[in-house]
């Protein structure tokens, strides 16, 4: 379900790259456009950043969170086939894959559309599609939308109750949301995480203004503090594996520039942490965010040194 999802974002992204770049440099007439805008809207009208960094600082949290998971395939490793060839494999198609995508798109967009006529009451694709002539542009995003939306709530779904059943084996929570049926599905943690979604969900129509953006703050900060532990356990795995006397070329898949990358890619998620602090109606995230990362790690503890305790007053066995 969620390649046939995907697919038909990715075909979208693929034709709205092509044509829109062709509109861009001149392939392809414009609406609305006597010439093509080439990178006139990269260097005139105050160039990239007319109104300074810290816009784009304030907004990297909302952006985390439209853009997260690549960091499911970790996730997905336990139920891959062959994952030491798989696993390397989708990670090294996620780099070009964002250059292409995401950038590319983002290249192509902010290339045909001036940053004050861009707006959020339409779609930017369905902008560019109409300017370029394609009949039926705004039905066309909004199937193509609608699947997106249902291929990240399908993902979502995916990693929320797989990541429940973890904390379950790992007796960190109950044990009937580690219970799965003969399948290998974990059923019980499926549906705490579908009822949860729903009732996310149904904030975006009964207090959009409220709880929908605090949600949606909290989720932003919430991506990117799991980023930043990515991050730092990737740096800490390293050293201790080389420590303990292994070599790093018998890793199956060794991450490049180390330790550049994870130092970087943690100073730049904590960047947008730091960004949340200058936008009033985000700011809600850090306040709830800190506090619950602090009382995950406190329980954590407690309960581990509880479990050591216990393991030393157990008699060992002759």
């Amino acid at each position: 379900t969620e390649f046939w999802f995907s697919s038909i974002k990715v075909l979208t992204i693929i034709v709205f790259i092509i044509l829109g770049a062709a509109a861009m440099f001149g392939f392809i007439p414009l609406s609305g456009h006597e010439k093509a805008p080439m990178l006139s809207h990269f260097t005139g009208e105050g160039g990239l950043f007319p109104n300074g960094l810290m816009p784009v600082l304030i907004t990297m949290v909302s952006v985390s969170f439209a853009f997260s998971g690549t960091e499911l395939i970790g996730i997905t490793a336990g139920e891959t086939e062959d994952p030491e060839k798989n696993i390397p494999r989708a990670i090294k198609n996620i780099i070009w894959r964002t250059f292409f995508f995401f950038i590319g798109a983002m290249f192509v967009l902010s290339g045909l559309i001036s940053w004050k006529q861009a707006g959020v009451l339409e779609s930017p694709f369905v902008t560019v599609f109409d300017q370029i002539g394609i009949p039926y542009a705004a039905d066309i995003m909004n199937l193509v939308i609608l699947t997106a939306l249902l291929s990240n709530a399908n993902a979502g779904l995916y990693a929320c109750s797989r990541m429940l059943w973890s904390l379950s084996d790992q007796k960190m929570v109950s044990t009937w949301l580690g219970k799965v049926t003969s399948k290998g599905v974990p059923f019980n943690s499926l549906l705490i995480s579908m009822g949860v979604a729903c009732l996310s969900l149904l904030s975006s129509v009964v207090a959009p203004t409220t709880v929908y953006l605090v949600l949606v703050s909290i989720s932003g900060f919430a991506v990117v503090a799991v980023w930043m532990a990515i991050a730092a356990s990737h740096f800490m795995f390293r050293r201790r594996y080389i420590k303990e006397g292994n070599e790093v070329s018998k890793l199956v898949y060794k991450a490049p520039l180390y330790p550049i990358v994870p130092i970087l890619a943690f100073v730049l998620c904590f960047a947008a942490c730091v960004g949340l602090a200058f936008d009033k109606s985000q700011r809600i995230a850090l306040y709830c965010g800190i506090p619950f990362v602090l009382f995950c790690y406190l329980f954590y503890y407690l309960k581990n040194k509880k479990g050591n305790r216990k393991n030393e007053s157990q008699p060992i066995a002759k």
